[in-house]
């Protein structure tokens, strides 16, 4: 998806403007026929073409803060857990309480993005999130609860930004160059959770194990993030990219968007699948890097390790492996999806739903190794992640496709609350309690910790099927509901 709209696509806009040498049969070059076509695309939204990119660069390093600041969390919690003194169920509930306050918010910030100007509620968000996250950080060991109420307020932030980004992007841009800039963003995902795993591990062992710097780091950068929002992004008017869209872009009650997204398959049917999705890396980002140090103990518990991997930080390795592995999967969903497209309507959802099926197997082939060699779990965990990122970006692209631009926010606050309501919020607890429960009813023993965990996981793969499933099904009314989204209730 990395060009701009086809030239028959254009015909009647340029036809407006031609001069009499090109209305005669003469062709511009190539090159600047793509250049006019382009520039003719932002001028629409008020943006040139470089601020328009220099924008998505914005967005994409928030996101990338937004998730290292999610996912410094994983990359301390063996630390968390030792400096409260709490159980696996307790350590779970750290990222539970953030995704909830994160859920529960992002419907309202849904129907601001769609009424009210975009690039405030970015600034206001974003601030709170940063300033939140640094109190965070000052909290003593003895204080969990208030820790939890301090990470369920970072989620009040970041649902200022997660509702609103995409649809700043889509009103940027059309088409391939939409689905190009999507997968630019959301490869901040990936890089910005190994990131997370990697300065959290890393700045809480130079400060001598003390957990309180790794949650220093993000909200520095995270103030930066606002001045240049407010000094180089410009508010893009909704829409304005699609010249289809351009009659009747009004407003509707949010009663009236809500029954037209909850009666659209194609938007809910992939929203079941990313919940799947969600649940399952959920749980993993979470609990991966934990399993695998547990792993460790057990393979080298009897006998001294001599080789060089002994000495690693699997916080390190899984973040380094969640960094490859999303922007490899981001990247060659989407272009797989681009070019299947080319001969198949249907290839967003077909693309998602076998990239989550093919996951599955891997996942749980990653589980079951772990005991007996880490080299072969880390292999299995870098083709099951890479195949579980393939829908990152073109789930976006799926809800901005069958959605109208003035309930694209309130669309993306939908999802995220379904997501996270049924994915990610429980998922990790879900996994903790899990654990907890089977260690319980067997005795106590470094074994007994990795075996419990690893049962509780494969939970995991089981979800990824169903995930699966759910996006083979929009298939099946994916085009119907893309070809009338601009078709408003009026009741």
């Amino acid at each position: 998806m990395a060009s701009c709209r086809d030239h028959d696509e254009m015909t009647p806009f340029l036809a407006e403007n031609v001069d009499e040498e090109k209305a005669i049969g003469a062709s511009p070059p190539v090159d600047e026929e793509d250049s006019e076509r382009r520039q003719d695309e932002h001028d629409l939204t008020g943006n040139s073409y470089i601020r328009s990119v220099v924008t998505v660069g914005i967005l994409f390093s928030i996101n990338l803060l937004n998730y290292m600041d999610r996912f410094t969390v994983a990359g301390v919690l063996p630390d968390l857990k030792s400096a409260f003194n709490i159980e696996d169920s307790e350590s779970g509930l750290v990222q539970t309480v953030f995704i909830c306050s994160y859920m529960v918010l992002a419907p309202v910030f849904g129907y601001l993005g769609d009424r009210w100007n975009r690039k405030y509620i970015l600034c206001a968000g974003i601030s709170l999130w940063s300033i939140i996250t640094l109190c965070s950080s000052f909290i003593p060991n003895q204080y969990f609860l208030l820790f939890l109420l301090m990470r369920s307020l970072v989620g009040v932030g970041e649902a200022s930004y997660s509702t609103i980004a995409p649809t700043i992007i889509a009103d940027l841009f059309v088409e391939d160059q939409r689905s190009n800039m999507l997968a630019i963003f959301h490869m901040a995902v990936p890089a910005g959770c190994g990131l997370g795993y990697i300065v959290g591990s890393k700045v809480t062992s130079a400060a001598g194990g003390d957990w309180h710097w790794a949650f220093r780091v993000t909200p520095g950068f995270g103030l930066l993030m606002v001045l240049l929002i407010v000094f180089f992004m410009k508010e893009p008017r909704r829409g304005a990219a699609e010249r289809e869209s351009q009659e009747n872009l009004t407003s509707k009650s949010w009663a009236l968007d809500m029954k037209a997204l909850l009666k659209s398959a194609s938007f809910m049917l992939p929203t079941f699948g990313y919940t799947a999705g969600k649940f399952a890396s959920g749980a993993l980002d979470l609990w991966a890097s934990t399993y695998l140090k547990r792993a460790r103990i057990v393979q080298y518990k009897t006998e001294p390790c001599q080789t060089a991997i002994c000495n690693y930080d699997d916080s390190v390795i899984f973040g380094v492996i969640t960094v490859i592995t999303g922007i490899l999967g981001v990247a060659a969903g989407v272009q797989i999806s681009r070019r299947y497209k080319k001969i198949n309507p249907f290839a967003d959802p077909l693309v998602c739903g076998f990239g989550m099926l093919g996951s599955a197997p891997f996942l749980f082939l990653a589980l079951v190794s772990a005991k007996y060699s880490l080299v072969s779990s880390y292999v299995f965990i870098f083709i099951g992640d890479t195949l579980l990122s393939m829908n990152a970006a073109i789930v976006d692209d799926i809800l901005l496709s069958v959605v109208t631009p003035t309930r694209r926010s309130t669309a993306e606050a939908l999802q995220i609350m379904v997501s996270h309501l049924i994915g990610d919020a429980g998922s990790p607890y879900v996994i903790g309690v899990l654990s907890d429960y089977i260690r319980r009813g067997n005795p106590e023993s470094t074994l007994w910790m990795f075996l419990s965990l690893q049962y509780s996981l494969m939970v995991c793969t089981f979800v990824a099927v169903i995930g699966g499933a759910f996006f083979l099904l929009t298939a099946i009314v994916f085009e119907k509901d893309r070809q009338r989204k601009e078709k408003v209730p009026e009741d």
